[in-house]
Parts: C-alpha cells; sequence; structure tokens
C-alpha cells in the first residue's frame, strides 16, 4: 500500500531557535551535528535555557524520529530513544509516528535508497546550500508494510543495530578504563619527564596535486582530520580517499607503519586514531612512531589527556594549529620500566578487545545495510532475514 511521510505522522515540526551551552542551563539541546554519528551521545549533546512552555512544545520522546533540513546531511536521520527531555534545534525536524505506524520500521524507511533519492532530488533543485522543508518531507511517498511486517522488520534490523549500540557503550567502557589506569600511573609521582622526541619519531604530512590524476584513487591509505573525527573509537582501517605510489612520491607525506599515532594538529586539535594499516596523512596532523612498541598505549592516552593543553599552545590567524616545531618542546610524564610494562600489557589487551568489538559491528552494519533493502521490496523474506541474524548474533 502506498502512503506518504505525512500519512504516517500525527505531526512533523521545525525545532527551537535558541543557543547552545556547556553548562547544564537547561535540557540537552540535540542538533544537526549530534546525529551525524551512528547513535547519539547524549554526554556530548549541549545545553539550551528553555521555558516550561518550549521544553514541552520542543520536547523529545521516545519513538520520534527526527532529520535534518538542511546542509550537506539534510535528509539524515536518527531514531529517539530515551531522550530524558531534550529539546531538537531549528535545523532538525521531529517526527511523530502516528499509532498503527512502528516507529523504528519508519526509521528504516528513512535510511532507505528511496528516501535517499528523494531527499537528493528536493533538496539540491533550488539553492547552492542543500535544504528540505517539513512540507516537502511530509510528501516523500513510499510503500508501507502490514503493521505486523513492520514490527518484525523493525525487530530484525533493530537487534542488529542493538548489538552495535552495545558495542559502541562496551569500547566507550574498555577506552576508558584504559585512560583511568593511565592517568593513575601518571599521577602517583613515581615517574619522569622527558620529551615526546626521545621516545618518538615525530613528524607530518602533505597533499598530492589534486589536480593530477596520476596521483589519485590508487592503493595507499591519505588520511584526513575527517577521517579521524568520524571515527567512534581510535583505530584507523582504512581511509576515504587513497593515493598512488606516484601521488606519495610527489608530496612530503612518508608512509607511516601500521601502529602509529595520529592526532589531528589544526582547526580539530586532539582527535586520535592509532594506523591499523601503512598509511599517509595530509598536514593536518602530528604522527608519532613509538620508538619501543611498549610506548604506544602509553603515549596514545597520555596525549589524549592533554587536548586543551595542546589547544592552548596552538596559534594562527585564519584556524588554530598546533606546529610540530611546538609540540617537539613539549614534555610528558613516563612511568618507571616496570610499571610501564605492566601498563601496556593491560592497555594491549583491552584494545584488542575494543578492536574486536568495533569489527564485529562493522561486520553487523554490513549485514543490516544488506538485509534493510532487500526486506523494504520484499526480495527477502523477514524469516529468511532472521537466520542471517541469529547467526551473527
Amino acid at each position: 500500500m502506498s502512503c506518504t511521510l505525512a500519512d504516517c505522522c500525527s505531526s512533523i515540526d521545525y525545532g527551537f531557535t535558541q543557543s547552545s551551552s556547556d553548562e547544564a542551563v537547561g535540557p540537552h539541546f540535540l542538533r544537526i551535528t549530534d546525529i551525524d554519528s551512528e547513535s547519539i551521545d547524549w554526554d556530548s549533546v549541549p545545553y539550551c535555557e528553555a521555558s516550561l512552555e518550549e521544553s514541552n512544545r520542543y520536547s523529545l520522546s521516545s519513538g520520534d524520529i527526527v532529520v535534518a533540513r538542511t546542509g550537506a546531511s539534510t535528509g539524515n536521520s536518527r531514531y529517539i530513544d530515551s531522550p530524558g527531555g531534550a529539546v531538537f534545534a531549528s535545523y532538525l525536524v521531529r517526527l511523530k509516528p502516528r499509532p498503527g505506524v512502528n516507529s523504528r520500521y519508519l526509521s528504516y524507511v528513512l535510511k532507505s535508497a528511496r528516501w535517499k533519492h528523494y531527499v537528493s532530488s528536493i533538496a539540491n533543485s533550488k539553492s547552492a546550500q542543500p535544504n528540505m522543508s517539513a512540507s516537502a518531507m511530509g510528501g516523500f511517498s513510499f510503500n508501507i508494510h502490514l503493521l505486523s511486517e513492520q514490527q518484525a522488520i523493525a525487530e530484525v534490523l533493530g537487534a542488529l543495530d542493538d548489538k552495535i549500540a552495545a558495542n559502541r557503550k562496551l569500547i566507550t567502557t574498555t577506552l576508558d578504563l584504559v585512560q583511568a589506569l593511565h592517568d593513575q600511573l601518571s599521577g602517583s609521582g613515581e615517574v619522569t619527564s622527558t620529551l615526546y622526541t626521545n621516545v618518538a619519531e615525530v613528524g607530518g604530512g602533505a597533499t598530492p596535486k589534486t589536480r593530477v590524476p596520476e596521483y589519485w584513487d590508487g592503493n595507499i591509505r591519505w588520511a584526513s582530520p575527517t577521517d579521524i573525527t568520524a571515527l567512534e573509537a581510535p583505530y584507523l582501517h582504512d581511509t576515504s580517499r587513497h593515493i598512488t605510489q606516484t601521488g606519495l612520491d610527489s608530496c612530503s607525506s612518508p608512509l607511516y607503519p601500521a601502529g602509529s599515532i595520529l592526532m589531528t594538529s589544526r582547526a580539530t586539535i586532539g582527535a586520535f586514531a592509532v594506523a591499523q594499516e601503512p598509511t599517509a596523512v595530509n598536514q593536518g596532523f602530528i604522527v608519532l612512531i613509538p620508538k619501543r612498541e611498549e610506548l604506544r598505549w602509553w603515549l596514545l592516552h597520555d596525549m589524549t589527556g592533554r587536548v586543551k593543553e595542546f589547544e592552548n599552545r596552538a596559534n594562527g590567524a585564519t584556524f588554530l594549529e598546533l606546529s610540530k616545531r611546538v609540540f617537539r618542546t613539549m614534555e610528558f610524564n613516563l612511568p618507571p620500566e616496570v610499571q610501564l610494562r605492566r601498563f601496556d600489557e593491560s592497555a594491549c589487551a583491552l584494545h584488542e578487545h575494543a578492536i574486536s568489538l568495533g569489527q564485529e559491528s562493522q561486520t553487523l552494519a554490513s549485514l543490516r545495510d544488506t538485509l534493510l533493502p532487500a526486506l523494504m521490496d520484499g526480495t527477502i523474506r523477514v524469516k529468511d532475514a532472521e537466520t542471517h541474524v541469529e547467526e551473527v548474533l
């Protein structure tokens, strides 16, 4: 049966125009940037001032769906679960599904190729800045399943997303534990101060000329800061762009070995990843190659805890940048050898666990993205999809 998005919703509403605050001055204030990743990290969502009337009008409830209505992420959506009284910002649109429509099923409809094609045809048709009105969203037409089928599809795909979310929480807990171990040792009073350059090679990167086709689309990973800021855990397996050997030879970036620590050093300062494969980088990085294996995780967690200090040491007229020259003068705390080895033993095991969880989540996400269109167009039965899901969960 064909219907429109407006048919499926009791309301489609614009959000709240207000300034965000890092201080807890009111409810959480959900913005476009907060729905860019796979799930909403409510701990990182800012706050805003709002009267009781405004809070009630713009509040989010479990089962709501929010959709970005402007910018490069126009059409991106997120299913809301346990928002805790949050409100949503004006560049988002809130959908409230009607009774008789499974809200999680509807959220998967808004991940479909049909929705993405519709968004592209609307959002890019009127101005250079992509945008889409609430009424245009409501005009989206699709074939809706019976309620029993909606629930079954939502349960199958939701089981995968729930496991991915659980893995994400475990990864966060694991990283927090390693950071706590580091901080405990670093503040023990038994440390010695030394320069980063005494324990690691410190380098940077460069960009091959973009107008030379022979430099691009090869098999060499080439990282930009957006590759790092998009990560949910500090492990870089691949990059969005690749270069050729000729492109690498043409620029001043080395091919850094697996295990190198990548830190973004301009604009966004202090996003981190450990390269899981040999990787070149652009000029927006400071890269450390530890001189000893047991220093890798200590260095990563030392730097992770010093982002504010790095930002304070940065300068620049157009955008802030922490230069390699300044970084090379900075000291950090190193524990006694016995404690360093004990830390490394624990950190290695915990990071290997986190990497394994992340790889499992990538497998689950790939299966979800394969099943979604097949379930929506009926090329696979729900029972068959359930069998595939049971095999991986």
